[in-house]
């Protein structure tokens, strides 16, 4: 099993590279319904991956925020979906949900 350590490293690498894909094709992400709904998908695995970052970051430094990581990670998601399409953070909400 992996440590906080790991986890922390391996989870901020896989959002960095879900959001640089999600940016690198953001005019196909909003092509078309089913792109769109695709670009919802991966907006979702960015808010998982940054909200296990930063458990595993308080993890490690063993401060805890609560409810203030939740919301700081779904705060980053939303805003990058929305700089892909307007409506990825409506299918967002329902992928998440």
């Amino acid at each position: 099993m992996a440590g906080s350590g790991n986890s922390m490293l391996y989870s901020l690498l896989l959002f960095i590279v879900i959001l640089s894909l999600q940016e690198m094709y953001r005019g196909k992400l909003a092509s078309s319904e089913l792109f769109t709904i695709l670009g919802g998908f991966t907006s979702s695995l960015l808010f998982l991956f940054l909200l296990t970052f930063i458990g595993n970051y308080q993890e490690t430094s063993g401060v805890r925020t609560g409810w203030g990581a939740v919301i700081l990670a779904e705060a980053v998601a939303l805003v990058a979906a929305s700089t892909v399409h307007r409506l990825l953070v409506l299918c967002w909400t329902f992928v998440r949900d």
